[in-house]
C-alpha cells in the first residue's frame, strides 16, 4: 500500500469520537502502510494538552481498542501527533494552525496535502469552514474536508451549511461520512445484487413483493436526551442510514465501479423519490415514544427531555420511487429505542409464485448487518414425512477467523479519504432529496401535533407499537422480524 504524504487537521481532537474511532482506525492504516513515515495529525480543542498528552491519549485509545500491540510501532505512530489548543470562533487562532500546519508539512514532506477533519458539535461545521477559507488553511497539494453527520437539521440549515462548506471545498473535496456506509454488509449490498446471476435475475418489481428495513436500538437516549429531543428518529437515523441502505438496495446498476458512475446511479433513482404528503403521512407512518417500566424511565422523563414532548424514539414508514428496478415496490423501514433487541436487517420479501403446490408462502433473502454478518436465503423444502412444504434456511456467514479480519467502518472510510475514494461517502444532490423527503414527513407531524394528535407510546423491549403493521399497503403483509 502506497504511503500517502498529508496533515490531517482533526476539529475536535479531545472528544470522544477522536478518542474511541479515529486515533485506532489511523493506528490501523499506519501499520497497512498508507500512512508512515511522511503525515502529521494536529488534534484541536479549546483543552489546553501538550503534544505529550496527546500522544498519551492516542496510545490509550490505540491500547482500549486493540489490546497489546507493538509498543515500538505505537510509540514512532504516535509520535506524529500534534496538539493546538484552539477556539474555532477565534479567527487569531486558524493564524497559529496554519502556521503549525505548514512546519510540520516541511518537516514530515507532506507535499501541501492536508485532511480537515470535522469531529465535533455540528454547529461549527460552518464557521470552521469560513475560517479555512478567509484565513487560507488549505495547502498546496490536495485539500478534503470530512463532516460527520448531522448535515443540518432540515433542508433549509443543510443548504446553508453547505454554501458555507462550498466558499472553502469543492463538492468532490467534500466526503459527508456515514459509518453504515462502512459496514461490511451494507458494502456487500450491490456485490449480492450485481454478481450473482440467480438473484439479479430477480431483483426486479416483477419478483419483489417489498422490501423491510429495521435498524432496532436496545438502550433509550440515556444522556443524549437534550440532543436527541430536538432531533428524533426521523433525522437521527432515517435522514442518513436508513436512506442509505435504500438507495443501495433501490439505485440502478451503475455504468461501472467508479465512485462516479456509483452517485450518478444513486441520483437517478433520487429524481424518482416519492414524496409523501400529508394523507400519505397519516397513512404510511407511524411514530411513537417509549414507555417507561418500574425500572426504566419513559421517554419523556428522561433527562433533559421536555416532559410534553413530542419527539418521536420511533418511527416506521415507507419509501417507493418511480424508476429503477424497484420502481413501484414498496421498502418499509422502523427504527427505534428501546426495541427487542439491538438490530440491523434487510429483508427482501419475494412474491409468492403460486403453482402446482398451492400457495406455497414468499421466498425471502435476509442480510443481516449487526450484530451478525450473514445472509440468508429462505426457501420452500419438502417435509421428510410425506409430500408437504416446508421452510428451509440457507446460510451464508462469515467464520469467527473472517469476522476478525472485517475492519471496522471508520477505518475503512478514512482508508477512502486518503486515497480520494467517495463511493461511500453522500454527495449534495443524494443529501437534498433525502432532506426534501423528511421534511415532508416532519412537516405533516407538526401539523398533527397542533391537531392534538401525539405519537403512540409503546412498551419497552418490544418492536414498536402495535400499529407500525398499519403501514403496509396490503392488508396481508407484515413484517417477517
Amino acid at each position: 500500500m502506497n504511503n500517502i504524504p498529508t496533515v490531517m487537521i482533526i476539529f475536535g481532537g479531545s472528544g470522544d469520537l477522536a478518542h474511541r474511532k479515529i486515533y485506532p482506525a489511523l493506528f490501523n492504516l499506519y501499520r497497512s502502510g498508507l500512512i508512515h513515515d511522511n503525515f502529521a495529525v494536529i488534534g484541536t480543542a479549546r483543552r489546553p494538552w501538550s503534544h505529550e498528552y496527546l500522544r498519551g491519549q492516542v496510545a490509550d485509545a490505540v491500547h482500549e481498542t486493540y489490546g497489546e500491540v507493538d509498543e515500538t510501532d505505537l510509540e514512532a505512530f504516535a509520535s506524529h501527533f500534534y496538539y493546538q489548543s484552539h477556539d474555532v470562533t477565534n479567527v487569531e487562532h486558524y493564524v497559529t494552525l496554519k502556521k503549525l500546519a505548514q512546519e510540520l508539512d516541511e518537516r514530515y514532506s507532506c507535499q501541501g496535502n492536508r485532511i480537515f477533519y470535522m469531529a465535533m458539535a455540528p454547529s461549527f461545521f460552518g464557521t470552521i469552514a469560513e475560517h479555512i477559507a478567509d484565513q487560507k488553511l488549505t495547502g498546496s497539494g490536495f485539500n478534503r474536508l470530512v463532516v460527520e453527520k448531522p448535515f443540518g437539521t432540515s433542508l433549509e440549515t443543510a443548504e446553508v451549511l453547505n454554501k458555507q462548506i462550498n466558499g472553502s471545498f469543492d463538492e468532490e473535496q467534500v466526503f459527508r461520512i456515514d459509518h453504515y456506509l462502512g459496514k461490511e454488509m451494507v458494502q456487500n449490498i450491490l456485490p449480492l445484487r450485481l454478481s450473482n446471476p440467480m438473484i439479479k435475475s430477480i431483483w426486479n418489481k416483477d419478483c419483489i413483493k417489498n422490501i423491510q428495513v429495521t435498524l432496532a436500538e436496545r438502550l433509550g437516549v440515556e444522556a443524549r436526551g437534550g440532543y436527541y429531543d430536538a432531533s428524533g428518529a426521523m433525522r437521527d437515523m432515517v435522514q442518513n442510514h436508513i436512506f442509505q441502505i435504500i438507495t443501495l438496495l433501490a439505485m440502478p446498476e451503475p455504468a461501472s465501479l467508479a465512485d462516479t458512475d456509483i452517485h450518478a446511479a444513486k441520483e437517478a433513482l433520487l429524481d424518482s423519490l416519492e414524496i409523501p404528503d400529508e394523507a400519505e403521512v397519516a397513512a404510511g407512518f407511524v411514530r411513537g415514544q417509549y414507555g417507561g417500566t418500574e425500572t426504566t424511565f419513559a421517554y419523556t422523563s428522561e433527562p433533559n427531555v421536555d416532559p410534553e414532548s413530542k419527539t418521536e424514539t420511533f418511527v416506521a414508514g415507507r419509501v417507493k420511487f418511480d424508476q429503477g428496478p424497484l420502481a413501484g415496490v414498496p421498502i418499509y423501514f422502523r427504527t427505534g429505542k428501546e426495541m427487542k433487541e439491538k438490530r440491523t436487517r434487510i429483508d427482501i420479501v419475494l412474491k409468492d409464485m403460486a403453482g402446482i403446490y398451492g400457495e406455497t408462502g414468499e421466498n425471502s433473502i435476509t442480510i443481516e448487518v449487526d450484530p451478525a454478518s450473514e445472509i440468508c436465503l429462505t426457501i420452500n423444502g419438502k417435509t421428510i414425512q410425506g409430500g408437504g412444504l416446508r421452510r428451509e434456511r440457507l446460510a451464508y456467514k462469515f467464520s469467527p477467523e473472517e469476522q476478525a479480519q472485517v475492519p471496522d467502518g471508520y477505518e475503512r472510510l478514512i482508508h477512502d479519504v486518503f486515497v480520494n475514494d467517495s463511493t461511500n461517502f453522500t454527495k449534495w444532490k443524494e443529501l437534498k432529496r433525502y432532506w426534501e423527503f423528511v421534511d415532508a414527513v416532519e412537516d405533516a407531524w407538526q401539523k398533527q401535533n397542533e391537531s392534538g394528535q401525539k405519537p403512540l407510546t409503546y412498551a419497552p423491549y418490544k418492536m414498536g407499537p402495535a400499529e407500525s403493521k398499519q403501514i403496509f399497503a396490503n392488508p396481508t403483509d407484515h413484517w417477517i422480524y
